[in-house]
């Protein structure tokens, strides 16, 4: 029964949800989406003076074991994972778990990260802090593009790969005198002309993107500026964007890109107090 509910669900979805929430039908395709069962559910509203619209449950799974789920309504690509809370309300970050769509599919994967924090329960629920987290690596994952699916290692070593390009864009991203802590579609309008002024309408490409003894290489049926490239680039990008690669990343994992970029803003969220009311 629990199969069959499973594939009706995915059926429903895959028939009625866009590609803006493709990221849902990652789980829905193994059913994995009912892998594991809601024991309690809290919620913190900006609206009622908390810092974020953040969501906070408590799931079993088909074992037996429970585990904390942390969430962002404004980074919905993401979700942290850890242990209960002891009788000091001392708990540990586990995982950091990423499923986001595009156009062409999906990018999924669960990155093993160290934190520690103090959640306490009472009426509600009241998260104190979590502090010293820091990413290990990414231990599994899969990716969906056009009608490929890929899985286990290669998926692994794909999503790996990705990972350290865009960690490394990110560094110089963040180099920069660049608007932070914006929303999604403000942050892919900016940077957009940025990494790619041959996209870009005239109006929008960064002042002198194009000197008069620029040459340019064809890959991924575009025209890249190998000069542009040089003066605005870190020498560890220059490849990845004259090889076309960063587009391919930048069309295939834009919120990945926007998660690593506002990493520092979303562990600000735990600075503060989060006060959360119990749902169910």
């Amino acid at each position: 029964m629990k199969i069959i509910k499973c594939l009706l669900l995915f059926s429903l979805t895959f028939l009625y949800i866009n590609c803006a929430i493709m990221e849902g039908a990652g789980r829905l395709f193994d059913g994995s989406v009912c892998a594991e069962k809601r024991v309690s559910l809290y919620r913190a509203s900006i609206k009622k003076g908390a810092v974020s619209d953040t969501e906070l449950k408590i799931v079993r799974n088909k074992e037996g074991n429970r585990s904390l789920i942390i969430s962002f309504k404004k980074y919905s690509m993401m979700k942290l994972r850890g242990s209960l809370p002891n009788e000091e309300g001392i708990f540990h970050l586990t995982s950091l778990e990423f499923l986001a769509g595009n156009a062409h599919g999906w990018n999924e994967y669960s990155m093993q990260i160290t934190g520690t924090g103090r959640l306490t329960f009472e009426d509600g629920a009241v998260l104190e802090y979590i502090k010293e987290i820091e990413p290990i690596q990414i231990t599994s994952g899969r990716i969906h593009r056009y009608d490929t699916r890929m899985t286990g290692n290669d998926a692994l070593i794909a999503l790996r790969n990705r990972n350290d390009r865009i960690t490394s864009l990110a560094e110089w991203m963040l180099s920069l005198k660049a608007p932070k802590d914006q929303e999604i579609k403000i942050f892919e309008k900016y940077w957009m002309p940025v990494f790619f002024p041959e996209m870009a309408s005239k109006k929008n490409r960064p002042l002198g993107w194009k000197e008069a003894d620029d040459q340019f290489v064809k890959a991924e049926d575009i025209r890249w500026n190998t000069g542009y490239t040089e003066r605005v680039f870190p020498e560890e990008l220059h490849l990845v964007r004259n090889s076309g690669t960063l587009l391919r990343d930048w069309e295939e994992a834009l919120y990945w890109i926007y998660m690593e970029y506002e990493w520092n803003n979303i562990m600000e969220l735990f600075n503060k107090e989060i006060i959360f009311q119990k749902i169910k």
